[in-house]
């Protein structure tokens, strides 16, 4: 009788190793998974990042050109740059800014210039803007 309550111990034993096996690699799967999915976050986020930043730097280079060129900035423009993220397309727009000293004296040849970038980043638009002032005097 006994040599038959030892058998079925081991059979217990050897089937309950198998399912903390089962268990283990289950808890492992469920954290490789994870883990991928981190990963592909973070580069995500780096192709954000990056993306960004050539929009910032296109954004900086025209406000660069227009700040050294002589003469009053262009009315409107539109052009587009080609990137390594796709097409980039930047409107220009400038206005006269209207600036008064405290006693009301309108301040002439002081420009607002406004640059606008667009482009689509995983089909879903983006925009970033900046805006500067340009003395021109006249």
């Amino acid at each position: 009788m006994r040599s038959i309550n030892a058998s079925a111990g081991q059979k217990f034993r050897r089937a309950f190793a198998l399912y903390e096996v089962l268990l283990g690699i289950t808890i492992f799967a469920l954290g490789v998974i994870a883990l991928g999915r981190a990963v592909e976050n973070c580069l995500n986020a780096s192709t954000i990042n990056a993306e960004e930043g050539v929009v910032r730097q296109i954004l900086s280079n025209r406000m660069a050109e227009i700040q050294s060129a002589r003469g009053v900035p262009d009315d409107s423009k539109e052009f587009r740059v080609d990137s390594n993220y796709g097409g980039i397309k930047v409107v220009q727009q400038t206005a006269a800014a209207e600036l008064t000293e405290p006693d009301n004296t309108l301040l002439s040849g002081i420009y607002l210039v406004t640059l606008t970038a667009r482009w689509q980043q995983g089909g879903v638009p983006q925009s970033k803007q900046v805006r500067f002032y340009v003395y021109r005097p006249g």
